[in-house]
């Protein structure tokens, strides 16, 4: 089986900065596309940010010049640096994997349990 666990919400003011972070583990040969999706009350869950295994990343543009999403391979975590916080970006967040398993070999995408991120005005 695979889990994905994050870590690193909670609650913060208007112009803060939280970090989190996303661990993968399991049988996991390799991971291709990671990112992170958030879905506030009432509203559907959106795209965040992602990014491949080459470092390539993409950015909703709501986010955009505020977050950072990066990766350790060697670990199998990906990060996310969200800075300049706003209250609309209050939501629950989720770290979201394209992995090869093995045992036997096969492709799995997999989510986490999400992470709750309060900001307040």
């Amino acid at each position: 089986q695979v889990q994905l666990v994050e870590s690193g919400g909670g609650l913060v003011q208007a112009g803060g900065s939280l970090r989190l972070s996303c661990a993968a583990s399991g049988r996991i040969l390799s991971i291709s596309a990671m990112g992170w999706y958030r879905q506030a009350p009432g509203k559907q869950r959106e795209l965040v940010a992602a990014i491949t295994r080459g470092n390539s990343t993409t950015y909703a543009d709501s986010v955009k010049g505020r977050f950072t999403i990066s990766r350790d391979n060697a670990k199998n975590t990906v990060y996310l640096q969200m800075n300049s916080l706003k209250p609309e970006d209050t939501a629950v967040y989720y770290c979201n994997a394209d992995l090869t398993l093995y045992g036997p070999i096969r492709t799995y995408n997999s989510w986490g349990q999400g992470t709750q991120v309060t900001v307040s005005s």
